[in-house]
């Protein structure tokens, strides 16, 4: 099931309405508060009063119930009740609270290894598959919200990613991002999907390798060897001149590099020239990501041009592995149940779906694999493959 990151408080009482959004973390009612942030998460009555003798006084108060239960004269000063969607709702998440809306927003869960920012809607890509439709909108308040909440990061957080839009759209900005993420959090890899081509301007990726994260990656696109047909996917013209160049850039400054590709029917029919074409031509990247398509945003309008069964890609996508790992390029396969997959891929299949959108189907119950399966995107209107189907042994 889906989980939910987004909703909307049914009260929120005592945060300054002056301020359109407070960031806080969540903490247990039963420890005590280390800085302003810091706010007990609490699901009745008795731990309201725990948090209160511990010295919060800030609550979110998750209850499908009546909310008179918290409405006494000894209630906490700053409180947000929420609905038990957010029930997962752990020590160390960061949370957005939004006043006037009431809206909440979970920006980072301190217990998932699958958290990620959205830097921008805005992008100057327009990819036929994207599952975040850009938009045309200021949405520079983005930044200055994760800027105040990378403090509040567990600093032993082992990775994150940054995503969009493109988040290079503001280069100077999301360059000081990232040194902030060097100065408090440098043990936590960050990656960053970017469709690559600011790196083509000399100065961005000059500035980029100046940051001196070591843990650092920029996760590029190139859907094709065939430049036209990347073009095609992207909807940009010279598109796939820029994002290589991007590369190349990178590389040459010793900077790690991910090549992603999406696969659906416009690029599974050259899948085995495309990793050809990365085994010859760009054998230095750090990884190569093969991924599944997940069906949302515009993939869903884009369905009759994209849509094609895993199982009839299988032989060219077992084919590509194998020219990629060949020429050393570590490769990996996102987003594919094993059922689908060919057995000498099996070993590059990664667990890959986001845990707050990622399930399995009933056919799953009595696989063997199932452990190590990705399962299947719940976002969207997910599609799944004639080889579905339980592997007993």
């Amino acid at each position: 099931m889906t989980l939910t990151l987004r909703g909307r408080a049914r009260e929120v009482r005592g945060f300054d309405s002056r301020t359109p959004s407070h960031l806080v973390r969540i903490r247990s009612p039963h420890s005590a508060p280390q800085s302003d942030f810091d706010t007990a998460v609490v699901r009745n009555v008795g731990e309201l009063e725990a948090a209160q003798d511990a010295g919060f006084d800030k609550a979110v108060f998750i209850s499908d119930g009546a909310t008179e239960l918290v409405c006494g004269p000894n209630v906490l000063p700053h409180l947000a009740i929420v609905p038990t969607a957010f029930e997962y709702l752990a020590d160390g998440d960061v949370v957005a609270i939004e006043t006037s809306s009431k809206r909440l927003r979970t920006l980072y869960r301190r217990g998932s290894v699958h958290n990620s920012f959205l830097v921008t809607e805005r992008c100057n890509h327009y990819c036929l598959m994207c599952s975040q439709p850009p938009r045309d909108i200021d949405d520079g308040w983005i930044l200055d919200e994760i800027k105040g909440a990378l403090p509040l990061i567990d600093p032993d957080t082992k990775s994150f990613a940054f995503t969009g839009g493109e988040p290079l759209t503001d280069w100077p900005g999301f360059i000081d991002l990232l040194a902030q993420c060097k100065t408090v959090l440098p043990r936590t890899a960050v990656h960053v999907l970017t469709n690559g081509r600011a790196f083509a301007e000399t100065e961005i990726t000059k500035a980029w390798t100046d940051v001196g994260h070591p843990q650092l990656m920029a996760g590029i696109p190139i859907y094709s060897a065939i430049d036209h047909i990347h073009d095609h996917v992207v909807q940009a013209r010279g598109a796939f001149d820029e994002s290589v160049l991007g590369i190349l850039k990178l590389k040459d400054r010793g900077q790690r590099v991910e090549i992603r590709v999406v696969l659906h029917a416009l690029t599974t029919p050259r899948l085995v020239e495309t990793c050809t074409w990365f085994a010859r031509n760009l054998p230095f990247v750090d990884h190569v990501a093969l991924m599944g398509l997940e069906n949302t945003g515009f993939a869903l309008a884009n369905d009759d041009q994209l849509w094609i069964d895993p199982l009839d890609y299988q032989n060219d996508l077992a084919a590509g592995v194998e020219i990629l790992a060949s020429a050393g390029v570590r490769a990996s396969v996102y987003n594919l149940t094993r059922c689908v997959l060919a057995p000498s891929v099996w070993p590059h299949a990664v667990q890959s779906i986001s845990d707050w959108k990622n399930g399995y189907v009933p056919e799953c119950d009595a696989c063997i694999e199932k452990p190590r399966c990705s399962g299947f995107f719940t976002s969207g209107k997910p599609r799944h493959s004639r080889g579905v189907k339980p592997i007993l042994s």
